[in-house]
């Protein structure tokens, strides 16, 4: 895969992953509602939208990344809930949380630099 289209893919992941993230901020919200009513279903279409748009598109993802890679990239959603938690929720965002985040976000990179290595020792290899 050339490095654009990769570039790409990786943007669209995650993209993908922070529209996967909004998902449980609309179940909270489906729940501060009463039962059945009007916001309550509203907040639920919206989960199941959003699922139902992730899982066309993990689909496209999965085709062009290794499945490794695309589910390591997935930890993301934890970063993303942070930061959904604290703006619409007004959660805090203590000093274990950041270095939490800080560890995930490592995590992917080193992933990433390790995934992209293999994948260049099997090029030459063939």
């Amino acid at each position: 895969m050339e490095k654009a289209q990769k570039i790409k893919t990786y943007v669209l992941l995650h993209v993908l992953m922070l529209i996967f993230s909004l998902s449980p901020v609309c179940s909270k919200l489906a729940g501060q509602q009463p039962f059945l009513s009007f916001k309550f279903v509203l907040f639920y279409g919206l989960v199941i939208l959003l699922l139902g748009i992730y899982a066309l598109l993990w689909q496209q993802i999965i085709k062009r990344i290794p499945l490794t890679t695309a589910y390591a990239n997935k930890a993301v959603t934890v970063v993303w809930g942070m930061v959904w938690g604290a703006l619409l929720f007004q959660e805090d965002i203590t000093l274990q949380k950041c270095i939490g985040a800080a560890i995930i976000v490592v995590g992917v990179i080193l992933y990433a630099f390790s995934d992209s290595k293999s994948q260049k020792r099997r090029a030459t290899d063939d």
